[in-house]
C-alpha cells in the first residue's frame, strides 16, 4: 500500500516536472510566450475564414466560431499524438539510466497539450464576444469531452509510443494520417456537403463525433444527447484501454531499442 502511494506521488511529481519543463522549452525566448497559445489559434482563424468564407459563406453562420471550434480541438488531439508519439524516444537516456514508470511520458504528452488547449479557449471566447455569441449552460458539458479526449488521446499516444520505438516509420506515416484526416473531419466545411455515403461514415470518425459535441454546446446552445455522450465515452474507453493494453504488453522491450 505504502509502495503505491509512494509511486502515485513519485509519477505525480514527474508528470508536473516534464509539464513545467515542456513550458519553460516551448515559450524560451518568446516575446510574447504564452499568449502564443491564444494568438495562434486566432491567426489561424483569420486565415482560414478568409479562405473558406467565399465557399461556405452562406450554408455555415457564424463560421470563424465554426472554424476555430473544430481547429482547436482537432489540434489538441494533433499535438498530444504527435508528442506522445515520440515521448519515449526522446526520453530514452532518462529510461537507461533509472527505473521509471514509462507511461508517464506520452501521459504527461497530452496533459501538456490539454493545458495548452485551455489556455486556446480563451480566443473561443473572444471570438464568441466579436460575433455576439451567448455561452449557455450547455457549456458545463466542457469538462465531460475533455474526459473523452484525454482518454482518445492518451489512448492514441500510447499506441504510437509504443509502434514507434519499433518502427521509426510510424512517425512519417501518422504525419500523413494527420494531414488525411484533416480534410476527412468537417472542421472548414459543413457535413451535409458530403455525399450520404460518406456522411455514414463519418458517425465512426472519433473526431468528427468530439468536434459536433465541441460546437453544439458552445455554438448551437444544444444539449449532447445521452447516445452522443455514449458514443463519445466508448470511442474514448475502447481507444484507451487498447492503447493501455498494447504499451503494458511491450514496455520492457523499450530499453531494448530506443
Amino acid at each position: 500500500m505504502n509502495t503505491r502511494h509512494l509511486n502515485f506521488k513519485r509519477d505525480g511529481f514527474v508528470l508536473s516536472s516534464l509539464v513545467s519543463k515542456d513550458f519553460k522549452l516551448k515559450y524560451r525566448r518568446s516575446v510574447l510566450g504564452v499568449l502564443w497559445s491564444i494568438l495562434n489559434p486566432l491567426l489561424m482563424m483569420i486565415v482560414l475564414s478568409a479562405v473558406f468564407s467565399f465557399v461556405f459563406r452562406g450554408d455555415i453562420e457564424n463560421f470563424p466560431l465554426y472554424l476555430i471550434l473544430g481547429t482547436t480541438l482537432f489540434n489538441f488531439m494533433a499535438a498530444a499524438t504527435n508528442g506522445g508519439m515520440m515521448s519515449i524516444i526522446e526520453s530514452a537516456s532518462l529510461i537507461k539510466k533509472i527505473r521509471i514508470n514509462k507511461m508517464v511520458f506520452p501521459l504527461e504528452k497530452v496533459i501538456f497539450e490539454l493545458v495548452n488547449f485551455v489556455i486556446s479557449l480563451i480566443a473561443v471566447v473572444i471570438v464568441m464576444l466579436f460575433f455576439q455569441v451567448a455561452p449557455t449552460w450547455n457549456i458545463l458539458f466542457l469538462p465531460l469531452l475533455l474526459v473523452y479526449m484525454i482518454m482518445f488521446c492518451t489512448g492514441l499516444a500510447l499506441i504510437l509510443a509504443t509502434l514507434t520505438v519499433f518502427f521509426r516509420d510510424v512517425i512519417h506515416l501518422w504525419g500523413v494520417v494527420i494531414t488525411a484526416w484533416t480534410y476527412a473531419t468537417p472542421l472548414f466545411y459543413p457535413i451535409q456537403r458530403l455525399p450520404e455515403f460518406m456522411i455514414a461514415i463519418m458517425e465512426f470518425n472519433p473526431m468528427y463525433q468530439y468536434v459536433t459535441y465541441f460546437r453544439e454546446i458552445a455554438l448551437w446552445a444544444q444539449t449532447p444527447s445521452l447516445e452522443m455522450n455514449l458514443v463519445c465515452f466508448a470511442m474514448g474507453a475502447i481507444t484507451l484501454v487498447v492503447g493501455v493494453a498494447v504499451f503494458n504488453r511491450s514496455q520492457k522491450k523499450f530499453i531494448l531499442y530506443v
